[in-house]
């Protein structure tokens, strides 16, 4: 991996639930450890989701997103990178090293 190539931070957040104190709970963001990592992100082409989701066709990724490996991360993570949200649809551990994470992200309009 080239390491040039990951110029934007970004912070990853996981969901954390909260009692709302009847009963419930309510969905709130937290922050992994570490919060602020840097990324690489880039458009989602055809040719880049081939390769990320195993040669099958997933149309639902809008960036691919490159990072060093971050065990926090999940499909249910979410990353913020200059008031843009880009939820994780899916992700891969190149070569199962856990040293480079490639996520299929979406980017969440508000």
């Amino acid at each position: 991996m080239d390491l040039g190539s990951l110029r934007h931070w970004v912070r990853v957040e996981n969901p954390t639930e909260a009692a709302d104190g009847d009963g419930g709970f309510t969905v709130t963001w937290a922050a992994a450890d570490p919060a602020t990592v840097p990324v690489g992100i880039a458009p989602a082409t055809q040719a880049r989701l081939e390769r990320l989701v195993a040669n099958a066709v997933s149309s639902e990724a809008s960036h691919v997103v490159t990072m060093r490996y971050h065990s926090g991360v999940t499909t249910a993570t979410r990353l913020i990178f200059a008031g843009r949200t880009f939820s994780v649809v899916g992700l891969q551990n190149v070569q199962e090293r856990n040293e480079i994470l490639m996520l299929a992200c979406v980017e969440k309009v508000t």
